[in-house]
């Protein structure tokens, strides 16, 4: 490959600015004195693949358990406030970091903007955040997937092959007939669980609780920007996930969560957290209307779809591991990539770490250790969130700096209303933020305020607050001048390919876009970037 040229799938090419070829060519000292290039990701998303990947992110165990747990903290409207507001952190981190990534696409995303534009220190942060929520994600995968297999108490499960958007389509259905009386029983549901029950359980601490679940099942939608550095036209595929994603994400659960608050009622005991035997709130409403096989059948679709989430835990924490150790974060060797893109080693010590968490989440008491990684997990989240809401302001300190138009160029995108999604961002991780602390000093359970409880909810946040500022001391990282901030590496402009497309899709009608944007219609040229 000759220097600075970037290969495309199916013959699309481009040549590259000499600095965007350097950091896409990176390569270490070896033991025997040689060097090895370490190789890059391909850039081979398409836009359908973008949408399929953050559709099945959506649906997983935060939807189809964790909201069980919610209702019975919380109560119906705690609840549903709850996730109301992290939908609303969802659409201004995903307006933010859009704006971000269409500009610079690489693999690093977020945690290479943190670096080039604030602070390597807080890249850092931001990369080990993100790693250490993701691989505890499939720790608590693990624990739920034994909720599920719990529920049969037999040898056997049932094969399922639909996919989980699919079961989320079923799952409103069912709902619908069940509250309009369908079933053995006939048992017109009529609301009577809101009334009748506290609606906010629990006062402030029922809400913390709540939203801290909001955040761990549906907060990282960032991982888009990180695929948005493999994509093959970000400028298309991470403008369509910014409109389209938030407003998916908030129907799958907020309309879910009406429904589970409907027709379960929220002192159930098979409740996640209750004394019965745990199952999925959809399950014990389809119980509760006396549906025989349903239920079965609903199980095993779930147990599906955690097993795809606990793969995409895997994905993207290598993915990050690589990348810390392409900008220096880490060492050198665990930035290699295999000649199909993989990231070996990155992948090795994800795995490892991932099975030493799913291990002690299942030898030890499930609950209490579930509470551990749920409180790793938001942490985490919400840290990036802020991370992502402060980068965006130091970009548009350097852009305002250095005197660059890049949102004045053709096609050139920006966030809608900035500062506006930011500051949404910065506003929901500081409640966030106290509501992890209050949650951590007024447990629902265990007896209150104890050592114990307080790192039990606060070990993430410290343990990653710790590692940041141990490494801004030990290598004393340098704030960046915003009037000599990185603002070349990485930058892509579009290709007179991209632009003729961009062309051609734009000239539709406008209910033609719209047809494309809820995903019917995506590819402008199927043979393109279908």
């Amino acid at each position: 490959m000759e220097e600075g040229m970037v290969t495309y799938p199916r013959g699309v090419e481009k040549v590259e600015k000499q600095t965007h070829a350097l950091q896409q060519k990176i390569s270490v000292e070896e033991g025997h004195g040689t060097s090895e290039e370490l190789g890059d990701f391909h850039r081979s998303f398409t836009p359908r693949q973008v949408h399929v990947i953050s559709l099945g992110s959506s649906v997983g165990s935060g939807l189809f358990i964790a909201t069980g747990k919610a209702l019975a903290d919380a109560g119906p409207a705690s609840m549903l406030i709850a996730y109301c507001m992290v939908c609303i952190g969802i659409w201004g981190n995903l307006q933010t970091l859009t704006e971000m990534t269409i500009a610079f696409p690489t693999s690093g995303n977020y945690i290479d903007y943190a670096g080039r534009w604030v602070d390597p220190a807080l890249a850092f942060g931001a990369g080990f955040a993100e790693w250490l929520g993701w691989t505890a994600v499939v720790a608590s995968e693990a624990t739920f997937c034994v909720v599920l297999i719990n529920y049969w108490a037999k040898d056997s499960v049932p094969e399922a092959a639909l996919f989980k958007a699919f079961l989320f389509i079923f799952i409103i259905i069912i709902s619908v007939a069940i509250i309009a009386g369908a079933g053995p029983t006939g048992k017109v549901v009529d609301g009577s669980n809101w009334t009748n029950l506290p609606a906010f359980k629990h006062g402030f601490g029922g809400f913390s609780n709540a939203a801290l679940l909001a955040i761990w099942a549906v907060g990282d939608q960032v991982f888009i920007g990180v695929m948005g550095g493999e994509a093959k036209s970000p400028r298309f595929s991470m403008a369509h996930a910014a409109n389209l994603i938030p407003w998916r994400t908030a129907v799958f659960y907020l309309v879910c969560i009406i429904f589970v608050a409907t027709l379960v009622p929220s002192d159930d005991p098979n409740l996640l957290g209750g004394s019965g035997v745990t199952s999925s709130p959809f399950v014990i409403a389809v119980q509760n209307a006396g549906i025989k096989g349903v239920p079965d059948f609903m199980n095993a679709c779930m147990l599906v779809g955690i097993l795809a989430i606990a793969l995409e835990s895997i994905y993207l924490p290598s993915r990050v591991l690589r990348t810390m150790a392409v900008q220096k974060l880490l060492p050198g060797f665990i930035a290699r990539v295999d000649s199909k893109g993989r990231p070996r080693w990155a992948l090795a010590i994800t795995a490892l770490f991932a099975t030493a968490f799913t291990y002690m989440s299942l030898s030890a008491n499930g609950f209490e250790v579930l509470t551990w990684l749920i409180s790793i997990t938001s942490a985490s989240f919400f840290i990036n969130w802020a991370i992502i809401g402060f980068t965006s302001f130091r970009f548009h300190a350097a852009l305002r700096a250095q005197k660059m138009q890049i949102f004045k160029e053709q096609y050139g995108w920006r966030s809608t209303l900035w500062p506006l999604a930011p500051i949404v961002v910065l506003t929901v991780s500081a409640v966030l933020l106290i509501c992890l602390l209050y949650a951590s000093c007024a447990p629902l359970r265990g007896g209150g305020f104890t050592a114990y409880n307080f790192f039990s909810y606060t070990i993430g946040l410290l343990v990653i607050v710790i590692f940041t500022l141990a490494y801004k001391i030990i290598l004393r990282t340098k704030w960046q001048d915003p009037m000599t901030a990185d603002l070349v590496t990485g930058r892509r402009e579009l290709t007179t390919e991209e632009i003729q497309q961009l062309d051609a899709y734009y000239s539709r009608p406008m209910w033609r876009r719209l047809y494309s944007l809820l995903y019917l219609d995506l590819a402008i040229q199927s043979d393109t970037w279908q």
